[in-house]
């Protein structure tokens, strides 16, 4: 469960979104729906990639308070 994982979603998301582009052809205003639906596909992604990048690679390493000093 590394970066491997966002790749693998990203392209699946990808997907959907050029799946979204046929499906959407017989509803009354087709643009909206496939903008609405692509945009949200790419929004839930990213957001959903930066959190999981950085729980993978925190950036600052947390701090222990309960460990007791040794004298």
């Amino acid at each position: 469960m590394g970066g491997a994982l966002v790749f693998w979603v990203g392209l699946a998301v990808a997907g959907l979104c050029v799946g979204a582009l046929f499906t959407f052809k017989s509803m009354s205003d087709p643009t909206l729906w496939r903008t609405c639906s692509i945009l949200t596909l790419s929004c839930c992604y990213l957001m959903w990639a930066l959190t999981y990048l950085a729980q993978l690679h925190p950036i600052i390493i947390p701090k222990r308070d309960d460990l007791r000093l040794e004298l």
